[in-house]
C-alpha cells in the first residue's frame, strides 16, 4: 500500500535495504584522513549530506517499473557495493582527540527507498527557472544518527528511486562528505551503471576498482592534529541538513564555441593590459570567472536596484573596494601520487580573490580568471605550502565572508556518462545549493549536450534576482559575439 510522506510524492511498496552479497565483505574499519576531517570543521555533523539527482527518461506505468526495473537496480547495487563496502557502512564520530572512523560489518546497507511522484519530469529536467523544494523530495533524507556513550554514529549513503509515470525517473543519492568526494562518487554510480547495464557481470567494471589504502595519503605538515583541535564541530547542531535559503534554481549552459570566445577574450585582453600571454586560460578557469563576474555584478546592481545597466559606475557603491572571494576545491591525487581511483576525499580547499571595483570594471573577467589561475598554478606547484596558516583561514572565510562565491563539483567527472541502459541522463542536479545574500554557492559540470561546453546550476532568492542575473549573463555573452 502506498503511504503518502510528502505532497506529490508517494512511497511505492516497503522501504527496503541494500547490503553487499552475504559473505563477500569482512568486516572493516578505515580510519578518517585529514582529507576528510576537513569537512568536520568547516560544516557540522548534521550539514554534512550531500545530495546528488540522476534524472533518466524512460516511458513506462508504475508496477511495470516496480516489477522489471527495481530488482534489477536493487541488485547491481549490492554487486557494487562489494567494491564499494564503505558506502554500506557507517560514520563513527567518537568524541575528540579519537579520530572518526568509517566501519563496515556483515549486513550492514544501504537504505532503498522507491517513490511515485506526480511531478512534472520535463519541467525538472529543464534548465528554466524551478522550485528549488520539487527537488528536495527527490532525494533521501539523511538517516538519523545513533548516539551511545556520547559517540555518534550515522549511515555513509542512502538512496531513492523515484518515478514519473510514463515519463521517466530519477535516482537520488545522498552520502556523508567525511566519507567521499565528488569523484568517489562519479566512481561509485559508473561503477553501479556499468554493473545494471551488463546484467550483473562484473567483469564491466574490469580493473577499474576502488582503492582504500589510506598510508598513501600522507599529512606531510601536520593537518590532521591541527584541524581535530576544532573538532567539536562535528557534534554541533541537529539533524536538519535539508534547510534551504534560496527558493529558485536556474541552469545556464556556456556553449563550446562562447568558450572559445571567453579564451580568446582573455588572452586578447591580458597582452593589451599586461603585454603578456596568460599562463594558460582553461575551460574552468574563463567560466568560473565569467559566473563570478556576473555574480557581482547581480549583487552590485541588487543594492542599487534604480540601476539597470550591468555598466554602472562602480565608484559609486561604498563596498567596491573590499574584496570578493572565489573558493573551490582542487584535487590532490596527481600531487601525492594517488591512484585516481582512491576512495574518500582527496580535496584542498582554495580561495582566491579580488577587488569588487577590479571585477565590475571593463576587465572584470581578466580580473577575475587571473586570480583563479594564479591560485590554481600556486596548488599545482605545491598544494601544502604554509597550509597551517593558509586552510585555517580559508575556512573562516567559508564561513564568514559576506562576498563569496563558493563552487561545487567539477566538469571533469563525466557525470553525463552515467548510463544504467537506458542512454546518459537527462539532467544531473546538486541538490543543495545554498545561497543567501552575496554569498553564493554554485555548481558546475560538463554539458550534456556539447563536449568542451559547460553548465552551471545556481539558487536564487526571488525571480527579480533570477531576471536580472540572466540579463547580465546574456549581455555579457552577446557583447563577446559583438566584439568578434
Amino acid at each position: 500500500m502506498a503511504i503518502v510522506v510528502e505532497s506529490g510524492v508517494e512511497v511505492v511498496g516497503q522501504v527496503s535495504n541494500v547490503s553487499p552479497p552475504p559473505g563477500s565483505v569482512p568486516t572493516t574499519s578505515l580510519p578518517l584522513t585529514f582529507f576528510d576531517v576537513i569537512y568536520l570543521v568547516t560544516i557540522p555533523v548534521s550539514s554534512n549530506w550531500m545530495q546528488h539527482l540522476f534524472f533518466y527518461g524512460f516511458k513506462c506505468p508504475v508496477s511495470e517499473f516496480t516489477r522489471t526495473v527495481v530488482p534489477g537496480l536493487k541488485t547491481s547495487l549490492s554487486l557494487n557495493l562489494r567494491h564499494f563496502f564503505p558506502f554500506a557502512g557507517n560514520v563513527v564520530y567518537p568524541r575528540p582527540p579519537r579520530m572518526p572512523y568509517i566501519v563496515y560489518t556483515e549486513g550492514d546497507s544501504v537504505s532503498f527507498v522507491v517513490k511515485e511522484t506526480s511531478a512534472d519530469f520535463d519541467h525538472l529536467v529543464g534548465d528554466h527557472e524551478k522550485d528549488h523544494e520539487g527537488f528536495l523530495a527527490l532525494v533521501p533524507r539523511k538517516p538519523p544518527t545513533i548516539e551511545t556513550d556520547g559517540c555518534r554514529q550515522e549511515p555513509a549513503m542512502a538512496v531513492q528511486v523515484t518515478i514519473f509515470p510514463n515519463a521517466g525517473f530519477s535516482i537520488g543519492v545522498g552520502f556523508s562528505h567525511n566519507v567521499a568526494d565528488g569523484r568517489t562518487l562519479a566512481h561509485f554510480m559508473k561503477s553501479w551503471a556499468s554493473i545494471h547495464r551488463c546484467q550483473g557481470d562484473l567483469a564491466c567494471v574490469g580493473n577499474y576498482l576502488p582503492r582504500f589504502d589510506r598510508g598513501s595519503v600522507f599529512d606531510p605538515i601536520g593537518l590532521a592534529s591541527l584541524l581535530m583541535k576544532d573538532m567539536e564541530r562535528a557534534f554541533q547542531g541537529t539533524n536538519s541538513p535539508n534547510i534551504c535559503f534560496n527558493n529558485l534554481r536556474v541552469t545556464y549552459r556556456i556553449k563550446r564555441s562562447q568558450v572559445e570566445l571567453l579564451k580568446d577574450w582573455v588572452n586578447t585582453k591580458c597582452m593589451e593590459v599586461k603585454g603578456s600571454k596568460p599562463i594558460r586560460m582553461s575551460t574552468f578557469v574563463v567560466t568560473c570567472a565569467y559566473m563570478w563576474v556576473c555574480l557581482n555584478k547581480l549583487h552590485h546592481i541588487g543594492t542599487h536596484p534604480h540601476r539597470s545597466s550591468i555598466d554602472s559606475d562602480a565608484g559609486a557603491d561604498v563596498d567596491v573596494d573590499g574584496l570578493s572571494y572565489f573558493h573551490f576545491l582542487a584535487d590532490c591525487r596527481a600531487y601525492l601520487k594517488v591512484p585516481e581511483t582512491y576512495f574518500g576525499n582527496c580535496l584542498m580547499l582554495r580561495l582566491t580573490s579580488a577587488k569588487k571595483s577590479e571585477l565590475l570594471g571593463e576587465n572584470g573577467i581578466l580580473v577575475a580568471a587571473t586570480a583563479i589561475e594564479t591560485e590554481i598554478v600556486e596548488f599545482q606547484k605545491q598544494p601544502f605550502k604554509d597550509a597551517e596558516e593558509t586552510l585555517p583561514k580559508t575556512i573562516e572565510k567559508n564561513k564568514t565572508a559576506k562576498d563569496i562565491v563558493l563552487l561545487l563539483s567539477s566538469p571533469k567527472f563525466g557525470l553525463y556518462e552515467i548510463d544504467f541502459g537506458w542512454g546518459r541522463p537527462r539532467k544531473i542536479e546538486f541538490a543543495m545549493l545554498r545561497s543567501i545574500g552575496r554569498r553564493s554557492m554554485i555548481s558546475i559540470s560538463e554539458s550534456r549536450e556539447e563536449e568542451g561546453s559547460v553548465e552551471f546550476a545556481i539558487g536564487f532568492a526571488s525571480h527579480e534576482s533570477v531576471n536580472r542575473f540572466s540579463d547580465i549573463f546574456m549581455e555579457g555573452l552577446s557583447k563577446l559575439h559583438s566584439n568578434k
